[in-house]
């Protein structure tokens, strides 16, 4: 069975480190650090957020086998860059992303709420 794969869009506005904010679905309203982007399916881990129970089985390197939580996956639409000048447990802390040159003609990503640069963790 092949899984759908779509084409990735030439940059995201996700990326690892961001705080993010989740903006719709079960997990509405947790945040989290983004631990891993998934270009090729649109999706990234988020820490702390939509853990899931795995059964593991026993194996020699895991004796025991059992039940392991770990982080799956949410789609990038999901997902949404925390303002780096929000207050740290304001509501509507989300902000979309623009990306401009910076005056040695580099691009860098900014909150289009507030204007404010976001740094690359």
């Amino acid at each position: 069975m092949n899984k759908k794969t779509t084409t990735p869009p030439t940059k995201l506005h996700i990326r690892k480190g961001d705080s993010v904010v989740v903006i719709s679905g079960n997990h509405k309203g947790a945040k989290g650090t983004v631990v891993k982007v998934y270009p090729k399916t649109q999706r990234a881990i988020v820490e702390g957020v939509a853990i899931v129970k795995r059964h593991i089985k026993a194996t020699a390197q895991r004796p025991d086998g059992g039940i392991v939580e770990k982080e799956a996956p949410l789609y990038l639409s999901k997902l949404m860059v925390i303002d780096p000048s929000a207050e740290p447990d304001a509501k509507n802390a989300g902000t979309r992303i623009g990306r401009r040159k910076n005056a040695e003609g580099k691009y860098e990503r900014y909150a289009k709420k507030s204007g404010q640069v976001i740094p690359n963790k």
